[in-house]
């Protein structure tokens, strides 16, 4: 085993990580404390490298197909939510197709990017729902910003979270999702659990990719990342 001390978890801030795997163009570290697999910092993209990426991404509001992706994560999430709820859509893109379909279902949504929404004032608001799809595996500060999430919900609230789950070594050599130079978090159904220690929250996994964290009356984030 080979410890890498000099780089930091960026979810749980512990600085003791386990070589995990290696391409011909990155290397992937996992914390021994919460299992984040994670690349280090010098691998990451600058901003502007990054947004031209996302700036190639063709999701459009109206496209059946990416609404059913979507739904993945919407309709287990309308069938917890209260009428008339109020919800964030965090990372949203340049269309928020997800805050559209929340919309026609009744509910208000607040949109934040960013790269394309980067109004800070939503912060400042509390929410009974928030939604996070496809977005926390870019994160390079994750425990931050989930930390932030948190103390935007209401007791009683939902985090609803959809990104692809790390199985194993094996499967991780193999996963195209790793490919994707934006991607520097990855997740499994190992370090929800523990997130949701820390948050004190309810946690509900659904299918291969979608997550939900629930705020219970006791909850309280201890991150400090």
């Amino acid at each position: 085993m080979t410890l890498h001390r000099l780089n930091a978890c960026p979810l749980c801030g512990e600085n003791h990580s386990d070589s995990y795997a290696r391409d011909k163009r990155r290397e992937y570290l996992q914390c021994l404390n919460c299992a984040l697999v994670f690349v280090p910092a010098e691998h990451r993209l600058n901003a502007n490298d990054e947004k031209a990426i996302y700036d190639l991404h063709e999701n459009d509001i109206n496209d059946a197909g990416y609404q059913r992706f979507l739904n993945r994560l919407a309709e287990p999430l309308l069938e917890r939510l209260p009428r008339k709820a109020s919800g964030l859509e965090f990372g949203c893109g340049p269309g928020p197709a997800l805050a559209a379909m929340l919309e026609s279902a009744g509910h208000s949504v607040s949109l934040y990017d960013l790269f394309y929404y980067p109004d800070q004032t939503v912060f400042d608001k509390q929410y009974d729902f928030i939604t996070a799809t496809e977005v926390v595996e870019h994160l390079y500060a994750p425990g931050a910003e989930l930390n932030r999430l948190w103390g935007c919900l209401k007791t009683g609230g939902w985090l609803g979270v959809m990104t692809k789950l790390v199985i194993d070594k094996e499967r991780f050599a193999h996963w195209h999702y790793k490919n994707d130079l934006t991607h520097v978090c990855f997740f499994s159904r190992g370090t929800f659990e523990w997130l949701a220690q820390e948050f004190n929250a309810e946690l509900t996994v659904i299918g291969a990719d979608v997550v939900l964290l629930k705020k219970t009356n006791a909850a309280s984030s201890r991150l400090t990342s």
